[in-house]
């Protein structure tokens, strides 16, 4: 009896851990396969994520800010840190991610206008 039990588990740890070594390999698969989509800004755009401690979606959910415009991006930073005030009430922790989020808006569109005027010294 036991050692039908110990064959039991021997097989069920085993097919547990071929699932999860796939998984695995998908998942290194579908990250590669991302990374190579974004290309090169994709390098400098992850290393600024990394930098800033946000990544560029999570940053426009916290600015509420769809496509990046340096107007739309000022305007609601400025509504979100007035009425995230620690004098008013509000969050020291939300308004340092509001700022951090700012940063990394900022930073994403000098590297599109960095990766722009490449392309445009590339045309010319």
């Amino acid at each position: 009896m036991a050692k039908y039990l110990a064959q039991i588990i021997v097989m069920g740890v085993q097919v547990v851990g071929r699932a999860f070594a796939r998984a695995l390999r998908q998942e290194f698969a579908a990250s590669r396969a991302a990374a190579d989509a974004r290309g090169r800004a994709g390098h400098q755009s992850a290393a600024a994520s990394s930098l800033c401690g946000l990544s560029l979606q999570e940053a426009q959910q916290i600015l509420n800010v769809s496509k990046l415009s340096p107007e739309e991006i000022q305007k609601n930073y400025e509504h979100l840190f007035k009425v995230n005030d620690k004098s008013v009430g509000g969050s020291f922790y939300l308004q340092s991610k509001v700022v951090r989020a700012k940063e990394r808006l900022e930073e994403e569109l000098r590297i599109q206008a960095q990766d722009r005027e490449r392309d445009q010294t590339t045309q010319t």
